[in-house]
This record gives C-alpha cells, sequence and structure tokens, in this order.
C-alpha cells in the first residue's frame, strides 16, 4: 500500500490556478466581423470571423489557415476522407477592417446618448456596426 507524503494537501485543488484558467480575455472582435490577417503564412488576406475563443485567446477565419483532417465516417450514409477546414489564428495577428477605408484598424469604444456602447475606428473616427445576430 502506497503512504501519502502529504497528507494536508489530499484531496485539494488549487482555486487560484483553475480561476486563472477560466478567465476571459476582453476583445472588441466578435462573430461576422471581416478582419485582415497580420501574421503569419496568410498574412494580407481577409476574412469574415466565424467564432471567437476568448479563453486561447484565438480566432477561427472563413477562408484563412486551412489545414487538412482526416475524418472518418461516423454514420452509414456520412463520408470519410481528408477534409479541408479553418484552424485557429491568434487574436493578436489580426486587425478589425474599417468600413469607410477599407484598411485595417485599431478600436476605441465610445457610450452614446441613450447608453449603448458602440465600437469607432480609430483611422477614420466612423462607428464600426455590430454584425447582425444570425438565428
Amino acid at each position: 500500500m502506497r503512504i501519502l507524503k502529504h497528507r494536508a494537501t489530499e484531496g485539494r485543488i488549487s482555486r487560484a490556478r483553475h480561476a486563472h484558467n477560466s478567465e476571459r480575455t476582453k476583445t472588441r472582435i466578435v462573430k461576422g466581423d471581416v478582419v485582415k490577417v497580420l501574421r503569419g503564412d496568410d498574412k494580407g488576406k481577409e476574412g469574415k470571423v466565424l467564432r471567437v475563443f476568448l479563453k486561447t485567446n484565438r480566432v477561427t477565419i472563413e477562408g484563412i489557415n486551412i489545414v487538412k483532417r482526416h475524418q472518418r465516417a461516423r454514420r452509414a450514409e456520412e463520408q470519410s476522407g481528408i477534409i479541408e477546414k479553418p484552424a485557429p489564428v491568434a487574436l493578436s495577428n489580426v486587425m478589425l477592417m474599417d468600413p469607410k477605408t477599407g484598411k485595417a484598424t485599431r478600436i476605441k469604444a465610445r457610450i452614446d446618448a441613450d447608453g449603448t456602447k458602440e465600437r469607432l475606428s480609430v483611422k477614420s473616427g466612423e462607428p464600426i456596426a455590430r454584425p447582425a445576430r444570425q438565428a
């Protein structure tokens, strides 16, 4: 039988470590935005954000960072084979596109007179509309 060396810490979890792992980062890029890739193999390409991963600080962009995945058929009618799909890119390597100039821009936030928060382009000063939610 194995003897426990640290009986005082047996069965405990580190609350601080788990709180740190579960925290989400703040970002002003949301699903549906058009962004430009600044670094990597797809540098200079533009695409629509498909998904934002707040815990890992990454985004998946349509047509960017395409990887090949070997997929097995899970059902009889499903086709197996090698499929291509977009992989996540680091959030720091993308920048939101300015709707007025069509160039990549930084974003700042402003609270309107009616109390709603809106995103502003730093380059042109124009508001950037949030993409419509899909049902």
